[in-house]
């Protein structure tokens, strides 16, 4: 029996990678006769980077950046030499893992480092840069990394800021934008694992700007800011992404890569996929195993095991899921031949976070009684 294991991180636990090693691990003591072949994965959220870097035989660089709310910062991003390409993750500079549960302050937290990171690669040759949009602390619209990359924003009343004292509602005032005449920049894509648009009730601000710290109030004010700067772009550069799938993005980073970069939007998922030539590898496999740490209904807009499901189906495999909670969706559970849950009532979720490789091992060694 041959069989593979793609699942994505189990977040704030285990990576990708120690997520499948612990599976393989567990079906190894069950099924010493199986061929297990791994594949860590990623969507686009936290761990892409590292993923495409695995599997396309990438090393590691380093640049000076900002975090979100304007400190210096040393950031890492993956270099593939053979096809000159930079893999980042935008959480890298401007992420939530930058910064702690009480600094969280979307109207001030900016992109800025981003730029920063994407004018690195570009100085070194780049030919191509992928960017991560998941796990973002911002909701500035890609503001801040215009700003990096030498566009001149013009307001009502002009003042003058540094980048670290940018605030998100310095855009109610936006007037103009003036694109640097000497920016080169090489192909970008953007690897999404949502399709938000950018504004109104599922847009960047109402769907993703609570979790980021942001109140009822501040809520209406950032919805504001970034609806004036899409008009002033719109107005300014002929061009407008508001309603794009994935604009909304890592608070509206999608859209400002878009209009600032001329970026293509790309579910994460797909980009994953094709550097771990996931499809040949299904093939191959008789059955396969993915996973994440929650199983809910947001799985079906691009996340890792929806899209290992289906590719799993479209190939006439099974396919199972090993997660570490599932709110139960059937729309979700029909994907697969078999859901099995860490969690457990006698436990917290700290504990169980604490203990997750030994539950995977012990879950998958369940599941290997039953293949």
């Amino acid at each position: 029996m041959r069989i593979l294991i793609a699942p994505d991180k189990f977040k704030g636990a285990l990576n990708a990678r120690e997520v499948s090693e612990n599976i393989a691990k567990g079906l190894h003591e069950a099924l010493p006769e199986a061929k297990i072949d791994i594949a860590p994965m990623a969507d686009g959220g936290e761990g892409t980077a590292e993923a495409i870097s695995d599997a396309l035989g990438g090393s590691w660089l380093k640049c000076k950046a900002h975090d979100p709310l304007g400190r210096t910062i040393e950031a890492r991003y993956a270099w593939i030499e053979k096809r000159r390409l930079a893999v980042m993750e935008m959480s890298e500079a401007a992420g939530m893992r930058r910064i702690s549960e009480d600094e969280r302050d979307p109207l001030r937290a900016n992109t800025f480092g981003v730029g920063e990171m994407m004018l690195d690669a570009a100085r070194r040759g780049a030919d191509e840069i992928i960017i991560g949009l998941g796990g973002s602390a911002t909701n500035d619209g890609g503001f801040g990394m215009a700003r990096a990359l030498g566009f001149q924003f013009h307001y009502e009343q002009e003042h003058e800021h540094e980048h670290e004292q940018v605030r998100v509602t310095d855009l109610l005032e936006l007037k103009g934008v003036e694109k640097p005449k000497d920016l080169e920049l090489p192909k970008i894509v953007a690897a999404v694992d949502v399709r938000n648009p950018l504004l109104g009730k599922n847009g960047a601000t109402r769907v993703f700007g609570p979790q980021k710290g942001a109140n009822k109030d501040q809520i209406d004010v950032l919805e504001r800011a970034l609806t004036k700067l899409a008009d002033v772009i719109a107005k300014e550069f002929g061009i407008d992404y508001r309603d794009k799938l994935g604009a909304g993005a890592a608070g509206g980073l999608g859209f400002g890569l878009m209009s600032f970069c001329g970026a293509k939007i790309r579910p994460g998922f797909d980009l994953v996929a094709e550097a771990v030539k996931l499809e040949s590898k299904i093939k191959d496999a008789d059955l396969v195993i993915t996973g994440e740490g929650s199983l809910d209904q947001q799985t079906l807009e691009g996340k890792t095991p929806a899209g290992t499901a289906r590719l799993a189906r479209k190939l006439g495999k099974k396919v199972f899921a090993i997660v570490g909670r599932t709110d139960g969706n059937r729309q979700v559970h029909q994907l697969f031949d078999q859901v099995c849950e860490l969690a457990q009532s006698r436990m917290s979720k700290e504990e169980q976070m604490k203990r997750a490789a030994e539950l995977l091992r012990e879950k998958a060694r369940k599941l290997a009684k039953n293949l």
